[in-house]
């Protein structure tokens, strides 16, 4: 199904892990609204970079997000984030050029090999953070750096 002219409901839903733990990670009726919400605004990221985006993990479902380790109020858990990377661009410029951008969102996180782009339900923070991970403990600085 598409949800844009760029972007399928199986790329935001796509996840080995899932099939692995044989864990259904289908979206509710609203999550897809949702879901189409952030794929219009992956269709500007990427007109913006001026080629296409991988989704690297969409939505998850609440078990999904428990297994991978996301937070409990993940954005990820309501089809409003995804992890995407730009094919020839390296994550920091991706996320640069998101930044410098009049693109609406709530969180960009810059996270070493990928960016997240979150959006919210309420008025959008425009938040622009780095993940550092060390020893399996994610800590996080405001901008990119």
């Amino acid at each position: 199904m598409n949800l844009t002219r760029h972007f399928t409901l199986d790329e935001f839903v796509a996840s080995r892990a899932a099939v692995r733990h044989n864990i259904d990670n289908t979206p509710s009726i609203q999550i897809v609204h949702n879901l189409t919400l952030l794929a219009e605004t992956l269709e500007r990221v990427r007109a913006l970079a001026g080629k296409p985006l991988t989704i690297t993990s969409g939505y998850r479902c609440p078990a999904l997000n428990q297994l991978v380790g996301g937070a409990p109020t993940s954005a990820h858990t309501l089809g409003l984030a995804a992890d995407i990377t730009c094919t020839g661009m390296p994550p920091k410029v991706l996320a640069q050029m998101i930044r410098d951008s009049d693109i609406v969102f709530d969180q960009l996180i810059y996270e070493g090999t990928w960016v997240h782009v979150g959006l919210s339900v309420d008025a959008p923070r425009r938040d622009v953070l780095t993940a550092h991970f060390d020893d399996g403990r994610t800590t996080y600085t405001e901008g990119i750096a």
